[in-house]
């Protein structure tokens, strides 16, 4: 299983406090990765670096960030470098969904969303990313979702940045093939997350199990290898790419 330890390295999250990104922490840590997550809400990060440390041994370190400020998301990525020492695995998970309908979209929701599921995303990269040319090694990952790459009523602002980062990874992964950096997407399906679960009543989350292959929402748990194999030299030869985690939502064609 040497392919897939990270012993020596350092792996950033976003959105690391509860979640996905909660649980590729995780994940991150128990194959031997020093892990710095960050997210809105001290106390779920402060919970999250608790129960990791407890259970892996590794350093868990955090902090607060709002990603919708882009002075924060540089100073974010200052205080990471300078804690942990490098950053060699960066994963983009924060995000948020405000769903509207295309002739009810509002402009603060629509900017809001840009900044936080995009442009936070590329501020954030740029800052990681020159360290990782000096090491000549580097993993990429940004979360989109699978309704960046299909949809659904009222995702209008969520799917244009989630598609947009499938693009911004493809263009950036040629721009770091030559120094050993991977760039690429996941792209999740329905997640048992407190994103859609507040944002859902009852009989849409059956809908969204209904269209999977498996007839289920995925766990949290569930996301962890795949980003492992993305994020570790499992995946060397890989960049450019989305994989979709989506329990084979995306294969059904009606």
């Amino acid at each position: 299983m040497k392919l897939f330890d990270l012993t020596g390295k350092v792996a950033l999250i976003t959105g690391g406090g509860r979640g996905l990104g909660r649980a590729m922490a995780r994940g991150f840590a128990e194959a031997g990765a020093e892990v710095f997550i960050c997210a809105r809400t001290e106390s779920e990060l402060a919970s999250a670096a608790k129960e990791i440390g407890e259970a892996t041994g590794r350093r868990v370190a955090y902090a607060t960030v709002d990603m919708e400020d882009r002075a924060a998301v540089k100073a974010l990525a200052e205080r990471a470098l300078t804690e942990m020492g490098r950053v060699d695995v960066l994963i983009n998970n924060a995000g948020i969904n405000r769903p509207q309908p295309v002739d009810e979209l509002v402009d603060e929701d629509w900017d809001t969303q840009l900044e936080v599921n995009l442009s936070s995303v590329m501020a954030l990269t740029r800052a990681v990313v020159p360290q990782m040319k000096e090491r000549q090694w580097g993993r990429v990952i940004h979360i989109s979702s699978v309704l960046g790459v299909g949809s659904k009523e009222a995702r209008n602002a969520y799917s244009a940045t989630k598609a947009a980062l499938i693009g911004f990874s493809k263009a950036s992964a040629l721009d770091l093939g030559s120094f050993g950096i991977t760039v690429n997407c996941i792209a999740p399906g329905p997640f048992l997350t407190d994103l859609p679960m507040s944002i859902l009543n009852d009989e849409q989350k059956q809908r969204f199990a209904d269209v999977t292959a498996m007839g289920r929402w995925g766990d949290p748990k569930e996301i962890v290898g795949p980003a492992l194999f993305l994020g570790s030299d499992a995946g060397s030869y890989v960049t450019g790419e989305t994989l979709l985690v989506d329990g084979g939502a995306y294969a059904r064609a009606l």
